[in-house]
């Protein structure tokens, strides 16, 4: 069987690109990078929120082509079922599923107000009324989802739920969004992961930089 590809956009801005890529990580499928370069016209229009469709990442493997994360999220499910990306009990998996469905269609004001930016720190950052209800939204998500599980992890053991908030954390993290320590601990579990360790590593390489999201506050 030919091995798996992902093709990929800029992981230093790319919120799609990460999700996508932390999800084959979990799954424990092999897989190759395929990087599509940041100054790509399609590339760059999906980074910055002027494309109405989302067709990175992509996952190609034993011959589907699927270019959405939950539709990735749910193929490698199917796949490698041993690896968790789905809680085990039915409530708890309608739930994982309820909360990737949120992230994955909302939080739009979150998302054009705090680009992801892996480069950048801003301190002191002011954040608009509209995007503090979407990252009070987020906190109650995740608030509600430690409580019932006990954490680390959204879940328990983490599942596709902190792949598809991970990027929700490291804009928390660049724009100094405070946390209150139930949820920071939360935060930090994400940033110590093995797989977020290997992908910032690689952001802070890139040479390319978007001057549209280089914010200052």
């Amino acid at each position: 069987m030919a091995k798996a590809t992902l093709t990929i956009s800029s992981k230093n801005y790319s919120s799609w690109s990460l999700r996508g890529w932390l999800l084959t990580k979990f799954s424990g499928l092999a897989f190759d990078e395929v990087v599509v370069p940041p100054d790509d016209a399609a590339a760059r229009a999906e980074i910055l929120l002027l494309s109405s469709s989302i067709l990175v990442p992509c996952l190609r493997h034993d011959g589907a082509e699927i270019w959405d994360t939950l539709a990735i999220a749910e193929y490698l499910n199917e796949l490698r079922p041993e690896a968790g990306l789905l809680p085990a009990e039915r409530i708890a998996r309608a739930h994982c599923r309820s909360i990737c469905g949120e992230i994955h269609s909302g939080f739009t004001t979150l998302r054009a107000s705090l680009p992801v930016n892996l480069k950048g720190h801003f301190p002191g950052f002011k954040i608009w009324p509209r995007a503090q209800a979407d990252i009070d939204r987020v906190c109650t998500i995740w608030r509600e989802c430690l409580d019932r599980s006990g954490g680390p992890f959204l879940f328990g053991p983490r599942t596709m739920a902190d792949a598809m908030y991970a990027p929700v954390v490291t804009r928390f993290m660049t724009y100094d969004v405070k946390l209150d320590a139930g949820l920071a601990s939360y935060a930090r579990t994400i940033m110590e992961m093995s797989e977020m360790r290997e992908w910032i590593a690689a952001a802070l390489l890139e040479p390319a930089e978007i001057e549209e999201l280089a914010i200052r506050p």
